[in-house]
């Protein structure tokens, strides 16, 4: 066992985006509606104002987004950042990032959530395409999964929609689940473990672990990039 984890706090990962100002087929504008099976997430509202419009089984519920605003939600809540006036977020994520590294399901319609290989063709972005044409397919992604996030809010009975895509959803990323583990692992465990471990040494007065302390910084590894709620700057 490790005494020390030299990571971000708990195993967490940050980002800062900007969200989409391109307006969808309701008239707002904003990013992806999606949700995350395993991970809770985490807002934290730096520029600007919006709001983040989130679906459960409890129901349909906005909250305002604004600056000192820190928003976060549980696995299972399909969430839409709306964007009002230029809206800026630094996102917290579970797990190492986990969230932004595969641990999404968009709310496309029923039928491109058949099989990875129908969605992945309705959802990925070629790293090495042209920045026009990554925007293209950004924005196409995000207004066929508004389609299926109103269908889903409107439907007739909510509850059985819903369980219908977390079912769907679950068997999408079924495939990587042990890399997600792998992920945890190393990240949030090894960071509660470690934590556990300095707690016992100090009782015994054993402060060895001191000794080993590091300071680190980080750039964004990339800067821009096309997520789901809008232009990304990402931490390796």
């Amino acid at each position: 066992m490790v005494s020390t984890y030299d990571g971000l706090p708990g195993g967490v990962a940050v980002s800062h985006l900007c969200v989409y100002d391109w307006p969808a087929a309701d008239g707002l504008r904003g990013g992806t509606p999606h949700m995350h099976l395993a991970c809770s997430e985490g807002y934290v509202v730096t520029h600007g104002r919006g709001a983040v419009q989130t679906l459960t089984v409890s129901g349909h519920r906005v909250t305002p987004l604004r600056p000192g605003t820190v928003a976060w939600f549980t696995p299972g809540t399909i969430h839409r950042l709306v964007d009002e006036d230029g809206l800026r977020i630094t996102v917290l994520m579970q797990n190492g990032g986990l969230p932004e590294a595969g641990d999404a399901v968009l709310t496309l319609p029923p039928e491109h959530l058949a099989d990875p290989v129908t969605y992945a063709a309705a959802t990925v972005i070629p790293a090495d395409a042209p920045c026009e044409e990554q925007a293209r397919l950004a924005r196409a992604r995000r207004d066929l999964a508004l389609e299926g996030y109103l269908a889903l809010r409107e439907a007739p009975d909510p509850g059985a929609a819903l369980a219908a895509f977390h079912r769907a959803a679950a068997a999408l990323v079924r495939p990587r689940l042990a890399e997600w583990r792998e992920r945890w692992t190393h990240g949030a465990r090894a960071a509660a473990e470690a934590t556990g471990e300095q707690l016992g040494r100090l009782a015994e007065g054993d402060v060895s672990h001191l000794a080993e302390a590091v300071v680190r910084a980080e750039e964004p590894s990339a800067r821009g990039r096309f997520g789901m709620c809008g232009r990304l700057d990402v931490y390796a």
